[in-house]
């Protein structure tokens, strides 16, 4: 689902239809349309018995957390958390790392439907920084055996944020006739290594005849770099999509830093101009897709909680597939000749600038 209004109906009427439990996480989320309205479609089914917990990150959900309408789902019986507090400024400072945020977006509806892609509990116009808008996602609704993956992450976000223990709503990941494989992959700063990069870096060296990732925010590691460029190298029609604008300059200096070494690779690269295009996916071979909120940069990689899935379909990628076509045809192609003429002043700060990549 590409469209923020879809998005939205279609998940308010499976909240409306829960019979047991609804459980949600955003990293974003406003008291827009589309944030009211899940809200809304909260109260109605805790209201009903259906047992709802809703969580947010501290930083990104604040407003929505010191809101009314947050009272107000907990006076109708929602369970609500917040993940990585944000209240203690100095305790944060003087006890962890506040750049540490919980990105991820999860949606998991009686055990049996879940969401996931890129998509925040917020509407396309997205009114805090309305000047990028539209922001253009992705999200995508699956049943089957990856519904009690994305329960288990919300599990262990919650007892993290409370300390309460959800064990008892644990599924067997039982597999369905006529489905297709498909992994959650969450990940955070607990883990010792990032499997992200990984995924993506080992992803990328089995191309064999096509590669296409869209991303706000590109700033890769050194082994990514190198895995996009040998991909080119080697044959693969490698095709980057990244929004023309982007709420973060400093990010969008750093990309920039990118563009002549892997345009000089033969990757294609265009900049989306209808908005800020905030999917992110990845397609290859026109059979593997991944899709989440896992942006190519090392906030991501290193400091994020964040939820992918990586699925082996024909038919589902090729829905992603027309759905990056769609980015590519409201884009515009970004040639070698157009970097190499970029103003001298440009090119030292977008290199000064890429030196604090690590740190971004």
């Amino acid at each position: 689902m590409a469209d923020g209004g879809e998005t939205r109906a279609r998940l308010v009427a499976d909240i409306d239809a829960a019979t047991e439990q609804v459980h949600v996480l955003y990293y974003i989320w406003l008291g827009d349309h589309t944030g009211t309205d899940i809200a809304e479609a909260l109260i109605r089914a805790a209201r009903r018995g259906v047992t709802c917990r809703a969580m947010a990150d501290g930083l990104g959900s604040r407003a929505m957390i010191r809101s009314a309408l947050w009272k107000r789902m907990g006076e109708a019986g929602v369970q609500l958390a917040v993940a990585l507090s944000f209240r203690n400024v100095l305790r944060v400072f003087l006890t962890s790392r506040i750049d540490l945020r919980n990105h991820r977006k999860i949606t998991v509806i009686d055990g049996r439907i879940t969401y996931c892609g890129s998509r925040n509990s917020a509407d396309p116009e997205f009114l805090v920084k309305a000047r990028y808008a539209p922001w253009v996602d992705i999200m995508l609704r699956f049943t089957g055996p990856v519904v009690a993956q994305n329960q288990l992450l919300f599990a262990s976000d919650w007892m993290q944020a409370t300390g309460e223990s959800l064990d008892g709503i644990m599924l067997l990941a039982e597999p369905v006739a006529g489905g297709f494989p498909a992994q959650v992959m969450g990940v955070g700063p607990t883990e010792r290594r990032g499997a992200t990069p990984q995924l993506f870096s080992n992803l990328i060296a089995c191309a064999d005849r096509s590669l296409t990732i869209s991303t706000p925010y590109f700033v890769p590691d050194a082994t990514l770099m190198d895995a996009l460029c040998g991909a080119a190298y080697r044959g693969v029609a490698v095709t980057l999509i990244f929004p023309e604008k982007n709420d973060s300059w400093i990010v969008a200096a750093v990309s920039h830093s990118y563009y002549h070494r892997l345009l000089d690779a033969g990757c294609r690269i265009h900049e989306f101009k209808d908005g800020l295009l905030h999917a992110k996916t990845l397609t290859i071979d026109g059979r593997i897709t991944v899709v989440g909120s896992s942006n190519l940069d090392l906030r991501s990689f290193d400091l994020n909680y964040e939820n992918n899935l990586l699925l082996q379909d024909e038919t589902v990628t090729r829905a992603v597939i027309e759905r990056q076509q769609d980015y590519i045809d409201r884009s515009v192609p970004v040639r070698l000749p157009d970097v190499l003429i970029w103003p001298w002043h440009r090119r030292i700060w977008n290199n000064v600038v890429a030196t604090i990549g690590p740190l971004l």
